[in-house]
């Protein structure tokens, strides 16, 4: 069975009637190539690096676009598609011909998802019937609060009270999973218990909480830091505890990113798993393994139980895969070996790694390691426990590997 995607195009800001207060993609500055995987050795800079890393579409792509697009993709498929994903960079639900393309979508009798809506291009409620007749089956929500007038300032949602019933009516008949960016002084605290108990009386299926970044090591990397002067954020330590304490408070699951998935027990949850760890590949290679703040002790702590003796460098950046040149540039280098495993996903071009790894004189190999070692609360919500397990397993078999086949 196969999973399709259906790409709507839209730009952030622009196809969704407008910015939230707190979103990632306000201010953005520029279009610097950063340099990825995807890149010629010969060439920093690719349309991923460059312009998706941004969501730069140039808009909504029309209908006939879309359906093309989407008959081409069936062609070339060679199992029967068992879902589709609706996403885009604008939001769907500001889609202008929304109505036509989920009647297209739902004649072909699949399960339809949502990968992302706001829903403040929901005007009216009627809409959710339409969903849910055409077979939506799934889709990620982001409520911010469930008071309108929050949705209102915060969000500029000109119709909250129509987008928040079309969530009541979908939480009752389909898998709705909620989110929330969440902003201290602004929907925590007792709000945010208000919403949750909303969500969960209306029988949303989870709720994925997410901590406002404001600074560049947070993981804003295109310029637009901050993205509200002087915002209070959460540490990571004070966001796991808080999304611990609502997850053992309320039956429907709460999970959190970065931090984390306490019904799962991820990312990481190998770590409580000592049978599944013994059946990770021992480590023979001598090679650093350089990753973001907040993985870099739970990576440490698995590699070393299956015999690894070198480090695992942390950089500012908290997030892996957003770590870019100027990450790198602030490694000490005298702590590292000579072969260096960087994300498979870290933006940075493979050349300019090795150049600034190998800035003190030590000609340095640099290889990328596995693009994911575990799942983050948005992928995690909708698995298993055991497929969380499976891909960690997965991720870290890979990365040993990596470690034996390149490392001295």
């Amino acid at each position: 069975m196969s999973h399709l995607n259906v790409d709507l195009g839209g730009r952030p800001g622009l196809d969704c009637r407008g910015f939230c207060s707190y979103c990632y993609f306000k201010h953005v500055q520029g279009t610097t190539s950063f340099g990825c995987k995807y890149c010629l050795p010969f060439q920093k800079g690719c349309d991923y690096c460059t312009r998706g890393v941004r969501e730069g579409y140039t808009g909504f792509k029309s209908l006939r676009t879309v359906a093309d697009e989407t008959l081409a993709n069936l062609q070339v498929m060679s199992d029967d598609v068992d879902r589709i994903t609706i996403s885009g960079g604008g939001d769907p639900s500001c889609y202008p011909e929304f109505r036509d393309l989920i009647e297209l979508l739902g004649s072909m009798e699949v399960p339809l998802h949502i990968g992302y809506t706001s829903g403040k291009g929901f005007d009216d409620p009627g809409i959710a019937d339409h969903l849910i007749e055409n077979g939506l089956a799934e889709v990620s929500y982001t409520i911010f609060a469930a008071d309108p007038d929050l949705r209102r300032r915060w969000m500029h949602d000109p119709t909250p009270e129509a987008s928040l019933a079309v969530l009541e009516r979908l939480c009752g008949a389909i898998d709705a999973y909620a989110a929330a960016v969440v902003i201290p002084g602004a929907n925590d605290g007792e709000i945010l218990e208000a919403t949750c108990a909303w969500l969960e009386d209306r029988g949303a299926k989870g709720l994925i909480l997410m901590r406002f970044a404001n600074r560049i090591d947070q993981g804003l990397i295109l310029g637009n830091a901050p993205i509200i002067e002087g915002q209070q954020v959460h540490t990571v330590d004070e966001f796991h505890d808080l999304v611990t304490r609502l997850n053992e408070q309320f039956s429907m699951k709460i999970s959190g990113t970065p931090l984390g998935d306490p019904s799962i027990g991820s990312p990481f949850a190998i770590l409580h798993e000592p049978d599944l760890l013994k059946k990770l590949p021992r480590v023979r290679g001598h090679a650093t393994v350089i990753t973001g703040s907040i993985a870099a002790p739970f990576i440490q702590r698995v590699l070393s139980i299956r015999g690894y003796r070198s480090r695992v460098v942390r950089v500012r950046k908290e997030i892996a895969c957003l770590i870019t040149a100027e990450d790198l540039a602030g490694v000490n280098l005298s702590k590292l070996e000579d072969v260096v495993i960087i994300p498979g996903r870290a933006f940075v071009h493979d050349v300019e790694a090795r150049r600034i790894l190998s800035a003190d004189g030590v000609d340095r190999e640099v290889v990328r390691g596995p693009d994911t070692l575990t799942a983050d609360a948005e992928t995690s919500m909708g698995m298993t426990r055991i497929e969380v397990l499976e891909k960690e397993m997965e991720g870290f078999a890979a990365l040993i590997n990596t470690i034996n086949q390149y490392g001295r």
